[in-house]
C-alpha cells in the first residue's frame, strides 16, 4: 500500500474545471493528503443555474468533508417528494423524505441553490488552502512517465503527476483522453427559472419536491434559500434542435403556452416567473475509457446524464471521494491500477444511473391515457398499500454509502 503521509503529500493533481464536481475532488484529495491544484476557465463571478437537489448519497459525502454546518444552513430539506396529475392535480403518488430519509439512509435530502452550494464549496477550497486560478483554459496535455503537462495557452504550462478533467460536459481533457462522444438530440428541451416565494399566493408551493407528469412534458418545482425561492425546471418534447447550453434565454410566453390547460397551480406559478432559461437535452454513450496513464475524468466530463434523477452533481460528488480514497490507499507507487479501478467502479454505478434516469424521463412523458392510468395505478398502489415495497426501489439510489465503502 502506498504510504499515505510522504507520497500522497508530494503528489500534486492538477484539477480542470471548478465546477461542484471539481471543487468537491479539490477537497476530498486534499482530505487524502495530496496537493491539489484547481484551474477554471471563467471567472468565477457566480456559477450558472439554479436549484439542485442533494441526495443522501450526496450529502453523505459533503458531509464527510466536514461541510455539515454550512450545507445545513443554505440548504432547505423538504418533507416529500409529491408526483400529481397534469389537469385534475390529483396526487398520485408520494415519497416521504425528512426524517424518512435521515432514518433510512443515514443524511437528509436537501434542496439548494447551486450558486450556494457552489459558494459553500469555494469556501472551503479558500479556507484550506487549495489554489484556485480563475482564467486558465485548458488546450490539451502531453504525457511522460512520470507527470502530465497542461498546455493553458497563454498561460505557462501547468506540470502534475495527475491530470483530473473536471470541465463538465464540453470537456477539453475528454477529447484528449478518449474518442469523443457523438451527442443525440432526445427531442426534449428544459427550462428553469427561480420565482420569488413572496410573488406567489401562500401555501401555493408545498413544502415538498413535486412533479407533475402530463402527455409530452412534466414540472418539477421546489423550495430553495430556505423557502424564499422557488425553482422550477420544465421539460417539453420539441420538434427540432436547440443549442445544448445551459444559459439560453427562453421567452417566458413560450413556456405558459407549452403548459396552457395544466392545473392552476402550475399556471400561477409560471405566472410568476421572469429570467427563464433553456437548454436542450442530448444524450451520450457510455465512454468505454475515462483515463490514460496520468489523466482521469470526473463527473459530466466522465458520464453525462440526463437529469431526470436529479443525480448528475451527485455522480460527480461520489466520484470525487472515490477516487481520492482509491489514490491514497493504492497498493503500489504506480496510479495506473488506481485509476483501473475508479473507472470499472464508476463506469458500473454511473452507467446504471443513467439508464434508470432515461427510464424516469420516459415514464413521466407518456402519451397513452391507458399508459398513463396504469402508470398511475401502479405508483398509487405502491405508495398507499406497499409503501416498504415503494421506498426499496430508491435503496440501491440514495442508500449507496461512498464514505464507509471507500475509508
Amino acid at each position: 500500500m502506498a504510504r499515505a503521509g510522504a507520497i500522497a503529500e508530494a503528489m500534486k493533481i492538477a484539477i480542470v474545471g471548478a465546477g461542484i464536481g471539481g471543487l468537491t475532488a479539490a477537497l476530498a484529495l486534499k482530505n487524502s493528503g495530496f496537493t491539489p491544484v484547481l484551474f477554471e476557465r471563467s471567472a468565477l463571478a457566480t456559477e450558472a443555474g439554479a436549484g439542485i437537489q442533494l441526495s443522501p448519497n450526496a450529502v453523505k459525502v459533503l458531509f464527510a468533508l466536514g461541510l455539515r454546518e454550512p450545507l445545513e444552513a443554505a440548504a432547505f430539506e423538504p418533507k416529500a417528494v409529491h408526483l400529481r396529475g397534469y389537469r385534475s392535480g390529483r396526487l398520485i403518488a408520494y415519497r416521504p423524505l425528512g426524517l424518512f430519509s435521515a432514518d433510512r439512509y443515514g443524511a437528509p435530502y436537501f434542496h439548494i441553490h447551486r450558486e450556494a452550494l457552489h459558494r459553500l464549496l469555494r469556501d472551503a477550497v479558500s479556507a484550506r488552502g487549495i489554489p484556485l486560478h480563475t482564467g486558465w483554459a485548458c488546450r490539451g496535455f502531453t504525457e511522460t512517465a512520470d507527470h502530465v503537462e497542461v498546455d493553458c495557452g497563454e498561460h505557462e504550462p501547468v506540470t502534475a503527476e495527475l491530470l483530473l478533467g473536471a470541465d463538465g460536459l464540453h470537456s477539453t481533457v475528454r477529447k484528449s483522453v478518449a474518442v469523443d462522444d457523438v451527442p443525440r438530440f432526445t427531442g426534449m428541451v428544459a427550462y428553469r427559472a427561480l420565482v420569488e416565494t413572496a410573488d406567489l399566493p401562500k401555501k401555493l408551493i408545498e413544502p415538498t419536491a413535486t412533479v407533475w407528469m402530463g402527455p409530452g412534458r412534466h414540472l418539477v418545482h421546489y423550495y430553495v434559500d430556505g423557502g424564499r425561492r422557488v425553482n422550477l425546471v420544465a421539460v417539453v418534447e420539441a420538434d427540432t434542435s436547440r443549442e445544448e447550453s445551459w444559459n439560453r434565454r427562453a421567452e417566458i410566453g413560450e413556456l405558459q403556452a407549452a403548459f396552457a390547460g395544466w392545473h392552476r397551480r402550475v399556471r400561477v406559478l409560471l405566472d410568476a416567473a421572469r429570467d427563464v432559461h433553456q437548454w436542450a437535452l442530448y444524450d451520450r454513450a457510455p465512454l468505454p475509457v475515462w483515463s490514460t496513464k496520468r489523466t482521469t475524468l470526473l463527473g459530466d466530463a466522465a458520464h453525462p446524464m440526463l437529469p431526470f434523477l436529479a443525480q448528475g452533481a451527485a455522480m460527480a460528488m461520489e466520484d470525487a471521494w472515490v477516487l481520492s480514497r482509491l489514490l491514497e490507499h493504492r497498493e503500489e507507487d504506480d496510479i495506473g491500477p488506481a485509476l483501473d479501478r475508479y473507472q470499472r467502479l464508476r463506469q458500473l454505478r454511473t452507467g446504471k444511473v443513467a439508464e434508470a434516469s432515461r427510464e424516469q424521463g420516459v415514464m413521466f412523458h407518456l402519451h397513452s391515457p391507458g399508459e398513463r392510468l396504469a402508470r398511475n395505478l401502479k405508483l398509487g398502489v405502491g405508495s398507499r398499500l406497499l409503501p416498504d415495497i415503494a421506498m426499496a426501489q430508491y435503496d440501491w439510489l440514495h442508500g449507496y454509502d461512498p464514505v464507509r465503502r471507500f475509508v
